[in-house]
């Protein structure tokens, strides 16, 4: 868990409250108390910035490498619709559903920082995610899906995440611009149903 943080973080202080947050809201989903357990008390000050849910505050708190600014004027022909179509799609608020496939090494990388740097600069959320931890590290601000989306590790046909229709994920969720998943082709059916699921619970 401390290596998604960890990787925008490198404060340990910092690093922990997050951790203690995501236990917190867990339990609560569950039915039960942090303060039931023997653990570090949660600040306040990182626990909710000015009213604001802590997964937006942490997403809007990502910066862009400055490189990955200007990785849009170097896209081949490929990227370059893939990018324009998208970027098409946020602005005009219609939502959409798209799929980047093709071999790796390829650069799907490379279009998605070009994609979260501009979304970005236009101070919009964005959220990375990857199914793999070893994809979540190539990228900054990129985390696991269980870990962003609170997807359960085990997960049958009917599971869900643990989110609440109030819950900062959710909010996250309703929030974003973009999310991407990468790796998706290579997770369970059952943890996308179970976002699925998590979105139409929140009505989005």
């Amino acid at each position: 868990m401390s290596e998604n943080y960890r990787r925008n973080n490198p404060s340990d202080a910092i690093v922990e409250q997050m951790i203690l947050i995501d236990i917190r809201n867990m339990l609560q989903s569950m039915g039960k108390d942090i303060k039931s357990f023997h653990l570090p008390d949660i600040d306040n000050t990182y626990d909710d910035a000015c009213g604001v849910p802590w997964e937006i505050f942490e997403e809007t708190n990502i910066k862009s490498i400055e490189d990955d600014v200007a990785l849009s004027e170097s896209l081949n022909n490929e990227q370059r619709a893939a990018y324009d179509e998208i970027l098409s799609s946020i602005d005009s608020n219609d939502g959409g559903l798209f799929f980047v496939d093709s071999p790796g090494g390829t650069g799907k990388t490379f279009l998605y920082r070009a994609l979260f740097a501009k979304v970005r600069s236009q101070n919009k959320i964005a959220v990375a995610t990857a199914t793999s931890g070893v994809a979540a590290s190539i990228m900054s601000g990129r985390r696991t899906a269980h870990s962003r989306f609170k997807i359960p590790l085990t997960i049958d046909s009917g599971g869900y995440c643990s989110s609440t229709k109030q819950s900062g994920t959710m909010t996250l969720l309703h929030t974003a611009s973009l999310i991407s998943w990468d790796e998706v082709s290579m997770i369970k059916k059952q943890a996308v149903e179970a976002l699925e699921d998590c979105c139409v619970r929140g009505r989005f």
